[in-house]
This record gives structure tokens, sequence and C-alpha cells, in this order.
């Protein structure tokens, strides 16, 4: 079966089983070595259509999270819209995509041998996950370590004005899973415009996202003043459902 991954996590994890991906969008990265020859049709937002005809593809894979349902809407093509908002949802739509697969007779079967590693991270004890903010993995570089006193944590994905990401979503769900639940502060909303004069900043660490917004490229918007803490943390390792995420769960908590 040929298919355009319209999610980048569904993307690199396709991929990674087996599967023909023939059109992906220009956000789909990893992995780079085998992207470079999948055509780009668009982004997660707007799809060419006359691009994604030429391909002559069997599924359009698409995520309601991540994805306008114009594009089920609109499609020439049959569609699978996967609905992953916590790592609870992986494990049962990568079961759900290994009955829809059929393209080569291995692809289903690492589909659903990715689903039971999910189903394995998910049931481990949390208390054997690292609860210090000091110990918090994915972690690309610390702008400032933050000290025992330091109990709470902000994930910042954009500034001006400045965006949190809420325990609601699939980045909160990591961060529970990985023990940091009870550190993770913001609204209830999905994705809060927050006042970072709010927050108790002695007590508080600052987790800078790679993605989607570049702070990177802005070392001195991470300092500051005041706050307990301050890091840039890889967005990917956070925020791809797929094999990405599922790898660095098990490389933070195990999987036995």
């Amino acid at each position: 079966m040929r298919v355009v991954s319209m999610v980048p996590s569904w993307t690199e994890t396709l991929i990674a089983a087996g599967v023909d991906v023939v059109g992906r969008t220009k956000f789909c990265i990893h992995p780079a070595a085998r992207v470079a020859d999948v055509p780009v049709v668009g982004g997660t937002k707007k799809i060419n259509w006359d691009k994604l005809r030429a391909l002559d593809a069997d599924l359009l894979l698409l995520d309601k999270e991540e994805n306008p349902r114009e594009m089920a809407e609109q499609s020439p093509i049959a569609v699978y819209a996967s609905h992953v908002r916590s790592i609870d949802d992986v494990a049962p739509e990568l079961a759900a995509l290994s009955g829809r697969l059929d393209a080569r007779p291995t692809a289903p079967t690492a589909l659903v041998d990715l689903a039971e590693r999910w189903r394995r991270v998910c049931v481990r004890p949390a208390e054997r996950s690292p609860r210090a903010l000091h110990e918090l993995p994915g972690v690309l570089e610390w702008v400032e370590r933050p000290g025992p006193h330091v109990d709470r944590l902000v994930y910042l994905i954009w500034r001006d004005p400045w965006m949190a990401v809420g325990p609601r979503t699939f980045i909160g769900s990591m961060l529970a899973r990985l023990g940091f639940g009870a550190a993770h502060v913001t609204q209830n909303e999905k994705y809060p415009v927050v006042d970072l004069g709010a927050f108790d900043a002695a007590r508080t660490l600052l987790c800078f996202s790679s993605e989607p917004y570049p702070f990177a490229r802005y070392p001195e918007v991470m300092r500051q003043p005041g706050f307990g803490g301050a890091a840039l943390v890889d967005g990917e390792v956070f925020s791809w459902f797929g094999v990405r995420a599922l790898e660095f769960l098990e490389r933070s908590i195990g999987d036995a």
C-alpha cells in the first residue's frame, strides 16, 4: 500500500516499519536519508491535491490534532485519521494502522511490535522514573541548572506571546510518564498563553522547546532573570509520538 503521510511522527514511524511512504509534508524530516527521496505535497495544514493525485497513493494518513478536518473531507483517496492526545493513544493507533496496511509482509507485524513496546513503556511503574528536575531527560543544553529548591516546571513552545503546554496534551503525558507530572504547572488549557510573572520564579524551571519556536537561536531569551533554572529541551522527543518518543521513553525509564 502506497501511503501519503501528513504527520511527521507517523512518517518517521512508518518508514521505520517498512511501509511504502510516497508523499510527505515539508516538516517530515526524519529519517533524513530516506525522506529526501519522498516528494513533498504540502504542510500539516494544507495539501497540493494535484501533487497528491500524481503519486497514485492508496491512503492519506492524518491526525486530528495536527491536520484540519478539511484535508479528510477534500481527499480524493482513502483517509485514515488517527487521534493521538496522550501516550496512551499511541499503541491502539499503531494496532489500527497495522490493520489498514498491506504494503509489505513485514509492515503490519512491525507496527504491532511497536504497539506492544508502547504498551509496555506506558505501564512501567512511575516510581522508577526520575523525579528531581535536574534529572529531566531530553535536555539539549542547561542554560541554568536547577537547584534542589526548584520543584516546578513550565514547558514553553512560543514567545510573543509566551505559550506553554498544558497537562492535557501529548507532551504533558510524556512529562507525567517520566515522573514530572506533579511539577508541571500551567492552566488546564492545551496550549495556554502565559504570563511568566505569574509563576513563583525562584522555584520554577523554564523548559524552552526546540520546536516549534526556534529558541536555540535566541540564547538571550532563555536567560530569564529570577527563575530557578532554564533548559533548552528536545521538542522532537517530547512531541513526535511515534518511534522517536518511544525510544526516548525506553532510554529514560527502561522497557523491561
